[in-house]
C-alpha cells in the first residue's frame, strides 16, 4: 500500500542559502497577508514575535490563515543591517513571489511596517513597486489601529491585541510619502 503524500501547512519562500525571506505562512481561504518591511528569524514551526503577533490578528479577526511578506526580502534580525542599497535581484525576485501569492485574487492586506520605513530611502519606491501588484488584484489594504505620529501603519508589535483592524488609504500614504 502506497503512503498518500500530505501537504505541509506551511508556505515557505526563501533563498537556498536563507538569506532572504520572499513568504511565510500557513495555507487557507482566506489569508491576513502582511507586509513588513524586512523578514528577521521566523522559520516554519518557529514564528518569531512579529509572526505571533501577525497569528493572533488573522485568528481574532475571523482568518483561516496568515502570511507574511515584506517590503525588502533580506533577513535582517536588526532594520539597521538591512543592505544600503536595495538588491535589485531580490527586488524582482520578491515581487515575482508577490504577485504568484497574490494571483489577482483580492485579498486583505495590512500595511505593518510602523516607523521602519524610513530606516532605508529606498523602502518608499519598493513600497511603491508593490502596491501597483496589489492594486492589478484589487486588494483591500488595512492597518491596525491609527498611525504612528509620523504617520506610518503600527508594526505589530507595538499594538494592543484588540487593536481593530481599520481601513488604510494606501494612496493618500503613498502621496505624503513623496
Amino acid at each position: 500500500m502506497q503512503q498518500e503524500k500530505t501537504r505541509s501547512p506551511w508556505i515557505w519562500e526563501h533563498a537556498l542559502d536563507n538569506s532572504a525571506r520572499f513568504v511565510l505562512g500557513t495555507r487557507g481561504q482566506n489569508p491576513l497577508v502582511c507586509f513588513g518591511i524586512n523578514p528577521s528569524t521566523a522559520v516554519p514551526g518557529a514564528p518569531d514575535p512579529t509572526v505571533k503577533r501577525l497569528m493572533s490578528f488573522a485568528a481574532a479577526n475571523g482568518y483561516d490563515s496568515w502570511t507574511m511578506l515584506n517590503i525588502y526580502p533580506r533577513i535582517a534580525t536588526d532594520p539597521n543591517d538591512m543592505d544600503r542599497e536595495h538588491r535589485a535581484d531580490l527586488k524582482s525576485e520578491n515581487e515575482r513571489h508577490i504577485a504568484a501569492l497574490l494571483a489577482g485574487r483580492p485579498l486583505t492586506l495590512l500595511a505593518a511596517w510602523g516607523n521602519l520605513i524610513a530606516k532605508r530611502p529606498y523602502l518608499k519606491s519598493l513600497l511603491a513597486d508593490l502596491v501597483m501588484i496589489s492594486a492589478a488584484a484589487r486588494c483591500d489594504w488595512v492597518s491596525l489601529g491609527a498611525p504612528t505620529r509620523q504617520m506610518h501603519p503600527r508594526h505589530p508589535l507595538y499594538v494592543k491585541g484588540g487593536t481593530p483592524l481599520r481601513r488604510f488609504d494606501m494612496d493618500e500614504y503613498l502621496r505624503r510619502l513623496e
